[in-house]
């Protein structure tokens, strides 16, 4: 799978495939507020700050995720 430009990959979620899978990475020339991109194989982005994905991962491993899984 091509990374985009400029991006550090940390991690691609199924990766089973070669269809576009969802990729996690850290954006170093992004400002602070935008570092972290998460793609998904739909072509799209999400952009947030390091703060905000501690956040969503904080909660992943509390549980709060969990129902979002099985659905």
């Amino acid at each position: 799978m091509n990374e985009p430009h400029g991006l550090e990959p940390v991690a691609t979620f199924c990766g089973n495939c070669d269809c576009g899978c969802p990729q996690l990475f850290v954006d170093p020339a992004a400002p602070a507020e935008r570092r972290i991109v998460l793609t998904d194989d739909f072509g799209q982005r999400v952009q947030m700050s390091a703060d905000q994905f501690a956040s969503l991962v904080e909660d992943a491993k509390g549980g709060k995720l969990d129902g979002v899984a099985s659905a």
